[in-house]
């Protein structure tokens, strides 16, 4: 399994970037897929801890249904848009796809764990960052899955 800790290892400074850049805001977004094989996209939020990272789902929640049956998922971050005339200070945005591995039911508020629920640690395929060179005139994708490691490109 590649956890959170593997590509943290691998690429200490990727993976401070991509951890940056899902931190920016709570709200991110997860596609799953539904039991006649079409996407699903819900909100989510995240955490890292542990060497992991974590995500869960409330009882009776769709996405739960769809990790429960099959557990592939991408995580997109918090997204902003470049700033016109000043493009070359966006951070760019970051994604994270893999297999929900379920780690426990979800806790509550009052601390209690509905049986439903669920919490996950993602074994991760892939993780994305989407940006721009510092000239703001080329898009950059860096990606690093466990087999192939850290790899870039430039497109116009």
């Amino acid at each position: 399994m590649a956890g959170w800790n593997v590509f943290e290892q691998a690429e200490p400074d990727f993976a401070e970037r991509v951890r940056r850049l899902f931190e920016a805001g709570r709200h991110k977004t997860i596609a799953t897929l539904r039991a006649n094989g079409s996407p699903r996209i819900s909100g989510i939020e995240v955490e890292f801890g542990d060497g992991d990272l974590r995500f869960g789902s409330m009882p009776d929640a769709r996405k739960l249904a769809d990790l429960k049956r099959d557990n592939r998922f991408a995580l997109h971050g918090p997204t902003f848009h470049p700033e016109q005339g000043n493009e070359s200070a966006w951070p760019g945005e970051a994604k994270i796809a893999g297999r929900a591995i379920v780690a426990g039911a979800v806790a509550t508020g009052d601390g209690e764990a509905p049986p439903e629920g669920g919490a996950f640690v993602a074994d991760i395929t892939e993780v994305v960052v989407t940006g721009l060179n510092p000239e703001a005139t080329r898009l950059v994708v860096e990606w690093w899955t466990p087999e192939r490691g850290l790899r870039r490109i430039e497109r116009d």
